[in-house]
């Protein structure tokens, strides 16, 4: 479901030097049209749908445009941006409203540690196909080696 820019809610960031969406899209899509002072997906076909945009918006102001196979003749759904988690509503087309929490982040910031199962590498290491502690990540003692 590629996204869109809602004009009445979308202040394009002015706090900012460049707008949220802008910063955050992987797939560079997100521009802003400084005549009007709003930002706009420039390439809705080619957007990754990672929603990254929906999640940093701090106006809520980008929506989702949904196929017609998944929310037919009507029926949308409607991200809503809270500080700690994102809360999905969906309304069918029967009038039902039906509304998802989903945690923005599962554990506190500054908590993780990504590297502390791998070795310090050296040059040896590196020219090794494997990945770094990939052991310890597949849950083996050792990885298997050919004979």
């Amino acid at each position: 479901m590629p996204t869109f820019v809602n004009p009445q809610k979308c202040d394009g960031c002015k706090a900012l030097e460049v707008p949220a969406c802008m910063y955050i899209c992987p797939n560079n899509l997100m521009k802003l049209d400084t005549d009007i002072g709003q930002a706009f997906n420039q390439e809705p076909d080619a957007c990754w749908e990672c929603f990254a945009c929906v999640k940093m918006c701090p106006q809520s102001a980008i929506d989702l445009r949904g196929y017609a196979d998944v929310m037919p003749m009507g029926a949308t759904a409607t991200p809503l941006r809270g500080t700690d988690s994102i809360i999905w509503g969906l309304k069918f087309r029967d009038g039902t409203l039906k509304r998802f929490r989903f945690p923005i982040r599962s554990t506190p910031w500054g908590s993780i540690q990504p590297h502390q199962h791998a070795p310090e590498p050296d040059t040896e290491t590196l020219k090794n196909h494997g990945m770094a502690a990939e052991e310890h990540y597949l849950g083996v003692d050792a990885l298997p080696t050919p004979t």
